[in-house]
């Protein structure tokens, strides 16, 4: 079987890597890389793409048109539900992925395929979500737009006892223990405290993610009006850090703000 992973990025690199452990591999990176993706799509069993963004997933068009019918396309791209529609390969696979480099991989899998399996249980662990190939992606939308809001949250909470004598670190433990306590809270508010913004991911991608949410949350008709906060203050921050790597500088922007008014 003849494999071609799209996109060498932080994660498509060593996906890639893996994958050639037991699978006959091309690779390509549509940014740095010189080669013709068409043709190279035009001659594999599975595509798999890691990219960015929705944005350049929208840009696969004459790739996916050079791919065998037959051929899996495997996405791994965290973006929009929406683009498999608009993209319109018969066999596909969402896959985006939670975890990191040197952490396990955890696949939000949307749609059906004992090939796309197998791909992935060399990869990490999959979480079956539904068998639309925009399901996956949904359920990662809507887990990173709470994970976004918790960061707006705890923050705002913290600057409120602190301004009220209490100490953060203090706080952070009664939070560990009670009614709040989170994912977040006990493994980032710590890295949080200590001036660590995650800089495993772009604030750009943070802000294009929560543009997708809001969107479709539009286009569906339902409320949204605590999450358009949290989209709001992850766009401010963008406009006061720019497109650098930082998934909670929302919680430095409000740690700013705070301190101005003290």
């Amino acid at each position: 079987m003849r494999l071609a992973v799209f996109g060498l990025g932080r994660m498509g690199a060593p996906i890639a890597r893996t994958l050639a452990e037991r699978w006959d591999v091309v690779a390509y990176d549509p940014v740095h890389a010189p080669g013709d993706p068409v043709a190279l799509a035009a001659g594999v069993d599975a595509l798999v793409t890691v990219l960015p963004g929705a944005a350049e997933v929208r840009r696969l068009g004459a790739v996916l048109a050079a791919l065998r019918p037959d051929a899996l396309w495997l996405d791994l791209t965290s973006g929009d539900p929406r683009v498999y529609a608009e993209l319109g390969h018969p066999r596909t696979v969402g896959a985006p992925m939670a975890g990191g480099p040197g952490r396990p991989l955890t696949f939000f899998v949307g749609g059906a395929d004992a090939l796309a399996d197998e791909l992935l249980d060399a990869l990490g662990t999959r979480d079956p979500i539904g068998p639309g190939a925009g399901d996956g992606q949904t359920a990662k939308l809507i887990t990173n737009l709470l994970w976004f809001g918790q960061v707006v949250a705890v923050t705002e909470a913290l600057l409120l006892g602190q301004a009220l004598g209490l100490d953060p670190r203090d706080l952070r433990r009664t939070l560990a223990t009670g009614a709040a306590s989170s994912a977040f809270v006990d493994d980032y508010l710590d890295r949080l405290l200590d001036g660590d913004y995650a800089a495993s991911f772009g604030l750009d991608r943070v802000v294009e993610e929560l543009d997708t949410l809001a969107s479709l949350a539009h286009a569906e008709g339902v409320p949204f009006e605590l999450s358009q906060t949290v989209v709001r203050l992850h766009r401010e921050a963008l406009e006061r850090f720019g497109a650098v790597d930082g998934e909670m500088l929302a919680a430095k922007l409000l740690q700013e703000r705070a301190a101005r008014r003290a």
